[in-house]
């Protein structure tokens, strides 16, 4: 009976995961990968498994990837301090080179590889390649009080998103091959900027109007004040958690970025964790979903 029970629970699998296959035919998927699921092996291989599983079936997944544990390592091998100011990496030339080494380089080289090697067709992108990124340097306004005016703190080579050129993805994506993107730009002098990965995902699927954009963390979605994950929010619903302080510290520019994204046409915004196996699959292709989907309802 235990046989017959997991028979026909693969079946109900499959079945349920139909009519969502049929509706994301032929869009684009904008996935960021980053924290625990690039670190352990069998996470790798997962996620690279679900990026070509997704190809197959005929959607087109863009991968924008972040790196901050391996420029930090990185960083310590030549002896430089890792220095944050209001949870951004103050970023000096010398910085920039590193991290733009570990993430265009090392980090993209190996994500692609992963992805290969499972039977798909990845290639890896900067945003300097092609014009993709064009970035401004980021300023940062600390509240000083209302007497007070803001303290302006200078992070460096830090960037924010100006313009995405999103003709090269097009062209890859009807080429049968996944980009994987480094969260690298390009200023107007020719700089090069660090850019958080979650606001050139933000930004890449606003661009190519992406049925979805995924961002994966290591957290079960967004939880409310007694720990609880919320599994459907709405962007007003979203911009409270914020204003509120019902959530804290890093997805409080999740959600910012989510809200974002669904105002410039992105259908629909999924936080989930990527500790868990094969988590892309299981928040697209099922009914219940694993995270917090986000809609601009």
């Amino acid at each position: 009976m235990e046989q017959i029970s997991t028979t026909s629970d693969r079946a109900q699998v499959l079945s349920e995961a139909l009519p969502y296959i049929r509706t994301f035919s032929g869009r684009t998927i904008v996935i960021k990968y980053g924290g625990h699921a690039m670190v352990e092996e069998q996470l790798k291989d997962s996620f690279a498994q679900d990026i070509v599983l997704l190809k197959y079936i005929g959607i087109n997944p863009v991968v924008v990837h972040g790196g901050g544990p391996q420029i930090g390592q990185m960083l310590k091998k030549i002896g430089k301090e890792s220095l944050f100011r209001e949870g951004m990496r103050v970023t000096d030339e010398e910085t920039m080179d590193i991290v733009e080494m570990v993430l265009a380089g090392k980090v993209n080289k190996d994500i692609v590889k992963l992805i290969n090697s499972h039977g798909g067709k990845a290639v890896g992108l900067s945003g300097k390649d092609a014009g993709l990124i064009e970035a401004t340097k980021m300023h940062i306004y600390k509240y000083q009080g209302d007497d007070q005016p803001p303290e302006i703190i200078d992070i460096g080579l830090v960037g924010e998103v100006r313009r995405i050129n999103g003709e090269i993805i097009r062209i890859l994506e009807k080429s049968q091959i996944i980009p994987v993107i480094a969260p690298v730009g390009f200023g107007p002098h020719g700089e090069t900027f660090n850019i958080n990965a979650d606001l050139v995902a933000g930004a890449i699927a606003a661009e190519l109007k992406a049925a979805k954009l995924i961002l994966m963390t290591d957290v079960p979605g967004v939880l409310d004040k007694e720990g609880r994950l919320i599994s459907s929010l709405t962007m007003v619903e979203a911009l409270e958690l914020i204003e509120t302080e019902a959530v804290k510290g890093g997805m409080i520019p999740k959600l910012r970025c989510a809200v974002d994204a669904l105002n410039e046409g992105v259908s629909k915004v999924h936080i989930i964790d990527g500790r868990l196996p094969h988590a892309v699959l299981l928040e697209i292709f099922t009914d219940s979903g694993i995270g917090t989907e986000i809609v601009k309802g």
